[in-house]
């Protein structure tokens, strides 16, 4: 008799101590409780009850003090598209125009809203889109530009992308788009998760970049092995600005989980080659501060 006394008294605790607004409930219920994951919920961070954290494996770039001597201005960012961390130094969030980078952008905007209208893309329009990504085709973007209604499609591209810095050219040209580093490295994990280009033609996008070529090949991936180089999916972008007299370079390398983005203005004097050497140089810098 005392022994069943003393069970039903444990089964009374129990519940009283899981009934909604207990304090006991609340201590349970906080023992399961975890930080919010940027980008998913507990299921996708691997943080279910009972299951012990996933651990994720070191990305092949990691942030460091990225020392490079160079006359003019530069800047880099690094997002960990796994977990939203983004790093880089504080002018990260400076602003310069992007040239050829927003291509991609051109290429998804017009994709994605022809996917959403129920329309497929004319083989025409594919070759375009191959040819403004593949070969930096800048009459192929001019006419996609046009398609995708100008700055509209730049005004698009800071909605659906999340971005914090950037801004439409004063003359609504695709080429003199304001992006800062930081916002490089959302577009690439918008492209990458498929918020840019949509289901059905983010894989097709990649692929484009993937096969960058001639010119436009350089940069951020030339730091990674031979191997590795076609795995990365870029955009680089290149102008010399007579107004300002300045040469403006700019890069985006999306990897397996990272984004990294820099941008660089100097004397137009000193052509493209040099802005590609210091987009190279950044990465081989993250790549050896995580071993690489």
């Amino acid at each position: 008799m005392i022994a069943i006394v003393g069970v039903l008294a444990a089964l009374c605790v129990a519940g009283l101590g899981l009934w909604p607004g207990s304090s006991l409930a609340v201590r349970v219920a906080a023992r399961w409780r975890s930080a919010p994951v940027v980008g998913g919920g507990l299921e996708s961070s691997g943080l279910l009850p009972g299951k012990p954290k996933t651990e994720l494996k070191p990305l092949p770039v990691k942030a460091t003090d990225i020392k490079i001597r160079q006359s003019g201005w530069f800047s880099w960012a690094l997002l960990d598209t796994r977990t939203g961390q983004l790093s880089g130094p504080a002018d990260r969030t400076a602003l310069s125009t992007t040239a050829s980078l927003i291509k991609p952008w051109i290429a998804a905007d017009f994709l994605r809203r022809a996917a959403e209208q129920g329309q497929a893309p004319s083989d025409d329009q594919l070759e375009q889109i191959e040819s403004m990504i593949r070969d930096s085709d800048n009459e192929a973007a001019e006419s996609l530009y046009i398609e995708n209604g100008r700055e509209e499609s730049i005004r698009r591209l800071i909605s659906t992308c999340g971005l914090g810095d950037s801004k439409v050219a004063d003359d609504g040209g695709w080429s003199r788009t304001l992006l800062s580093p930081a916002d490089i490295t959302r577009l690439g994990a918008c492209i990458a998760d498929g918020r840019a280009a949509g289901p059905a033609w983010t894989t097709f996008l990649l692929d484009q970049m993937r096969a960058v070529t001639g010119m436009g090949d350089f940069g951020i991936r030339k730091a990674f092995p031979q191997d590795e180089q076609s795995k990365i999916a870029i955009k680089n972008g290149w102008i010399d600005r007579e107004e300002e007299q300045e040469f403006h370079v700019s890069c985006m390398a999306i990897g397996d989980g990272w984004v990294v983005g820099v941008m660089s203005r100097y004397e137009i004097d000193k052509d493209y080659e040099y802005g590609a050497k210091i987009c190279e140089l950044v990465g081989e810098q993250l790549r050896e501060a995580a071993g690489g």
